[in-house]
């Protein structure tokens, strides 16, 4: 029902910044009633929560990336976005976006709706 297309990532020095989108699409589903989260993961590691949108002013943000990297949402273009700035090694990882019809939640397993991740790499 609802398809999810995250973009955005790609390779950057630390210090950078990047932005990811992540586009909904689809037919019989109201965007503004969707939480979006973004998840992480790096090789090895488990998947890690990174930031939650839900409605038009609630915002949630994993203790890693606090102070540096702030989630948008634009109900005409029915996309979020995460703008991740002072981006460092431990930032590189798989990032997906996700999508649930409830409250935000840190947990993976509350979203029922995931796209495909957008890489970022943070090195020197």
């Amino acid at each position: 029902e609802v398809q999810l297309q995250a973009s955005g990532g790609g390779l950057v020095q630390p210090g950078g910044s990047l932005r990811l989108s992540c586009a909904a699409s689809g037919s019989g589903f109201t965007f503004e009633h969707l939480s979006i989260a973004w998840f992480r993961q790096a090789p090895g590691k488990e998947r890690e929560a990174v930031s939650c949108s839900r409605g038009s002013t609630a915002k949630y943000y994993g203790n890693s990336v606090q102070g540096r990297f702030t989630i948008t949402r634009d109900n005409v273009e029915k996309t979020v976005y995460l703008q991740m700035n002072n981006l460092q090694i431990e930032d590189t990882g798989l990032y997906f976006c996700a999508a649930v019809y409830h409250y935000c939640s840190d947990s993976e397993y509350n979203f029922a709706f995931w796209g495909r991740g957008t890489l970022v790499t943070v090195s020197s």
